[in-house]
């Protein structure tokens, strides 16, 4: 039996934007969270347990490729904001509190709005540039008909 939901997002990350890809662990951080705050309600040790590891995890994959030099403020801001939402995962796994993860929930669901935004601009900006056809490949009107009409006679003729 197919997993529908996993199927549906291995597909999203196919051909996906570098801002997509981080959209879309955002979106993982923010199931993993969620899954950990069920687990603290119902007391399920395990399943908070593994819920926060993965979450970990995909802190992991969105810090390790931050660029100190070319990303200057923003990517320190991001380390840190990594770094604090690491430590208090981590705070959460031994104290469980679900007014903590609640408050990680909140803090990724902003940064992820953040993000979700940038990929809006990303794609208008790509649609815009796709929509309007480059210099060198438009001809000038009367160009065109000249050309046109010459090669039709041409393939008529032959």
């Amino acid at each position: 039996m197919t997993n529908v939901p996993k199927a549906y997002r291995e597909a999203d990350v196919r051909g996906a934007s570098a801002v997509r890809l981080v959209v879309l662990l955002y979106e993982q951080i923010i199931r993993d969270l969620t899954q950990a705050a069920c687990a603290i309600e119902q007391n399920d040790i395990e399943l908070r347990t593994r819920s926060i590891n993965h979450a970990i995890l995909v802190i992991g994959y969105l810090q390790s490729p931050l660029d100190f030099a070319k990303g200057g403020k923003v990517a320190k801001d991001l380390d840190q904001f990594y770094n604090a939402l690491r430590q208090t995962l981590m705070q959460v796994q031994f104290f469980p509190s679900k007014i903590g993860i609640n408050q990680l929930i909140t803090d990724a669901l902003a940064v992820r709005e953040a993000w979700s935004q940038v990929e809006r601009a990303e794609t208008a900006l790509i649609t815009r540039s796709v929509a309007v056809p480059p210099p060198s490949t438009a001809a000038p009107s009367s160009m065109s008909s000249a050309s046109d009409s010459s090669s039709v006679r041409t393939k008529w003729q032959g």
